[in-house]
């Protein structure tokens, strides 16, 4: 299952809630993953306009406010496409079967569906939203604001938990 999405969100909450820029190895251990993984995320989310990072200056920061960044911005740029697309439908069904002949149009159609809401759902949601949802559910659950703990220090022992 490819995990760039979700490893890109985490990515851009652990950016916008920490108080001073956020380098890949300090993401990695975050995310749980390694740097290198992080620094090509980091490379497309940069081509899409939606963070920078300078040279000479080791860090990231956000372009754009986390209302203004929607969460199909973020897909796009991380699974350089256009558009989610969910569902495949194979190649080589059997005309001369009933269901092999009309398989095709009949999925395709529901696929098709299923993408544009997906899509649709994507381009409603934002950055802020994921943030939000994260910080309700850490109320609830008695943790801490990220905002003043691990997500201004994420190298802190403990910022992987904090973060998810």
């Amino acid at each position: 299952m490819d995990t760039r999405f979700s490893s890109a969100i985490h990515a851009l909450i652990l950016i916008s809630q920490s108080a001073t820029p956020v380098n890949s190895e300090q993401i990695a251990v975050s995310v749980g993953t390694n740097p290198s993984y992080i620094r090509k995320l980091t490379a497309r989310l940069n081509k899409a306009g939606i963070i920078e990072g300078r040279r000479g200056i080791s860090g990231f920061r956000l372009l754009k406010q986390p209302g203004d960044i929607t969460l199909l911005d973020i897909y796009r740029a991380v699974m350089d496409t256009d558009s989610v697309h969910l569902f495949d439908l194979h190649h080589n069904p059997n005309d001369a079967c009933i269901v092999g002949h009309n398989i095709r149009p009949v999925l395709g159609g529901m696929f098709q569906h299923m993408d544009d809401d997906v899509n649709h759902r994507l381009q409603e949601m934002t950055l802020a939203d994921c943030i939000s949802g994260m910080r309700a559910y850490m109320a609830r659950t008695g943790q801490a604001d990220p905002s003043r703990s691990a997500a201004n220090n994420p190298s802190r022992t403990g910022a992987a938990d904090a973060q998810e």
